[in-house]
């Protein structure tokens, strides 16, 4: 018998580890000796009571929606995928060969084509970890960390020998042909009396995150593969006892993982700048982890994370333009919600456990 509610560990402990958090932030605002309460107001206008601000904040969960998933895929089948950075650096490769060689005639068939380039690359560099984790016992850890300085190298030699125009400095491919270029929430939804998502980079592609939830639900409780990878990763043994191949699931867990974080390029790579550029990533693989974490490794827990993210690093930038608060100051928040919904998570659960272990005493 579960010793809480099923709500509980998906809803609950969330809720409170984010409130630690935000309590904790709070105290730390107070130190540098401004107002926690007109930081968090700031915060609020600038990443939620505008439209160009939530253009921010779902253009950044996008990119976090997509990293969360790859993550909690690699978690259902007991494996911690850190290379989600690597794997999407080398998805926007993909994105740009997809989007520079192949002549689209219409945005709508272009994004499938990038979409299906991205996860390609994306799986290809996180297949290489697998197959040494399976195969070789190389820990997954350490081999998706080292693969992310690795397609960091290697995506700069691509663009400063491969892709870079002639006579262009920065380290960039040419701009993507305009039958590649996406719609954004401006052109979709403003009207000529009203402009919305002004300057925001927000475009379809998080429509993609959104179809991505829900394949990824449907994959993981209602497939015999998303069995089989839930049973591997509660239990090797068994599964090895049940016939389910260790070796095949891990290869496949890390597959479906690359080509989750190489998709995220198809949001910044063909989305924002329409060009290949480096460090486009801008940290979103790490940040899949924090997502996925809080979110419970569960899709819908993934999607609501991945927004509350979107707003600390839009919320961030506009702390860091209006006021003297540092914009590391987000990273430091942040890190207390990955402390307390990771590290610290039984510090909120045990108490948790005993009060409904008690309620349910009472009751019998």
């Amino acid at each position: 018998m579960d010793k809480m509610p099923h709500w509980a560990d998906i809803v609950l402990i969330p809720i409170i580890s984010l409130i630690l958090a935000a309590f904790f932030s709070a105290l730390v605002i107070l130190a540098i000796g401004e107002s926690p309460v007109a930081a968090f107001t700031l915060m609020v206008e600038g990443a939620l009571m505008r439209s160009a601000g939530w253009g921010y904040t779902l253009y950044y969960a996008t990119n976090f929606m997509f990293t969360g998933l790859a993550v909690s895929v690699a978690f259902h089948a007991r494996m911690f995928n850190i290379g989600g950075e690597g794997q999407a650096m080398i998805g926007g490769l993909g994105v740009a060969l997809v989007c520079l060689y192949i002549p689209w005639p219409h945005w709508s068939l272009a994004i499938l084509g990038a979409s299906a380039g991205a996860a390609i690359f994306g799986a290809a560099w996180a297949l290489i970890p697998a197959y040494l984790q399976a195969k070789r016992g190389s820990h997954i850890v350490i081999t998706t960390i080292m693969f992310n300085f690795i397609a960091a190298a290697l995506l700069n030699y691509v663009l400063v020998n491969l892709l870079r125009p002639v006579g262009a400095m920065d380290p960039a491919s040419a701009k993507f042909p305009s039958g590649t270029h996406l719609p954004t929430f401006r052109d979709m939804f403003s009207t000529a009396d009203n402009i919305l998502f002004r300057g925001s980079p927000a475009n379809v592609t998080f429509f993609l995150a959104i179809a991505a939830c829900v394949l990824v639900w449907f994959l993981i409780w209602r497939t015999r593969l998303g069995y089989e990878l839930r049973a591997f990763g509660h239990s090797e043994s068994g599964a090895k006892y049940a016939g389910i191949s260790p070796v095949r699931i891990t290869v496949i867990a890390m597959l479906i993982s690359g080509a989750l974080a190489g998709m995220m390029a198809v949001n910044t790579t063909m989305g924002e700048s329409e060009r290949l550029i480096l460090n486009a990533t801008e940290g979103a693989g790490f940040i899949g982890i924090a997502v996925a974490l809080m979110g419970r490794s569960h899709p819908f827990g993934v999607f609501l994370a991945a927004i509350l993210f979107g707003f600390l690093y839009q919320g961030g930038a506009e702390l860091a333009l209006w006021t003297s608060i540092p914009r590391e100051l987000i990273v430091v928040i942040q890190a207390l919600v990955i402390l307390f919904t990771g590290a610290l998570d039984n510090m909120v659960r045990m108490p948790l456990e005993k009060m409904f272990l008690a309620l349910r005493r009472r009751k019998a």
